[in-house]
């Protein structure tokens, strides 16, 4: 048996599991004997045993579903953004988790921790699996990584000077960089910076949280850079009725 993905039997439903709202499917319809098997009758290597036996209750696409973590990172990796996100973790910033969440989305190539080397996984909602993370000892260190690997480095903060992000113009293979929620980025990180953007705000606050501006910035990025998704045909619109006249 060689499916497209999932079995359309137990497709993504809610089910109550210990008074608590579970997401995804269950497990797969016809036991063991009918599992995906690969050219030779074997297991399809792509597959989780245990998700195919127990349920795949994971936050991922439906066409990962009963995937293991190393074969979803193995298709991610064929088609990665050439787009990488820093950020300096001076202080364990909260925000940090949402920022490597909307990099998961984006599908982007790298994210960068820089200064700290631990940092607040809770808000990632176990995202960074699907990620390549690396650490940097500090912004020199990160300059010299983004340099050998032919990325720009585009610093996201309204310090005096920067560009307007939403002018446009965003370099393809850049890092986008984000400093720490308060302070922003460092006077040596933004020496190190290519170009340096902020996000045009109309209110009274001086800055957006740091998870917002990243988001804000990859989705500008995106924009420029990443092709629309296919728009699937919509259901069938019947004919507009003939126009009635009224007499009086």
């Amino acid at each position: 048996m060689e499916p497209d993905g999932a079995p359309d039997p137990q497709p993504d439903c809610e089910h109550e599991r210990d008074g608590a709202l579970a997401v995804g499917v269950g497990p797969w319809p016809g036991g063991p004997a009918a599992w995906p098997t690969g050219e030779h009758g074997e297991l399809d290597d792509r597959y989780d045993p245990e998700l195919l036996t127990n349920g795949d209750r994971r936050n991922v696409l439906d066409r990962y579903r009963y995937w293991r973590v190393e074969a979803i990172v193995a298709d991610l990796d064929t088609r990665r953004a050439p787009l990488h996100v820093a950020w300096e973790n001076l202080t364990r910033d909260l925000n940090i988790g949402s920022v490597v969440r909307t990099a998961n989305a984006y599908n982007v190539a790298g994210v960068h921790v820089v200064g700290r080397r631990r940092w607040n996984r809770r808000g990632a909602m176990v995202t960074d699996r699907y990620l390549h993370v690396h650490h940097h000892a500090g912004p020199a260190e990160l300059a010299r990584w983004a340099r050998e690997a032919g990325l720009a480095v585009v610093g996201l903060d309204n310090v005096p000077g920067s560009v307007p992000l939403e002018r446009g113009g965003l370099p393809r293979h850049a890092m986008l960089v984000i400093g720490s929620e308060g302070t922003g980025l460092s006077a040596e990180l933004l020496a190190a910076c290519d170009e340096v953007r902020h996000i045009t705000q109309y209110g009274s606050t001086r800055s957006i949280n740091a998870g917002a501006a990243a988001a804000i910035g990859m989705y500008a990025w995106a924009r420029e850079h990443l092709p629309l998704p296919e728009q699937p045909e919509g259901p069938e619109q019947p004919d507009p009725p003939e126009p009635s006249s009224q007499h009086g």
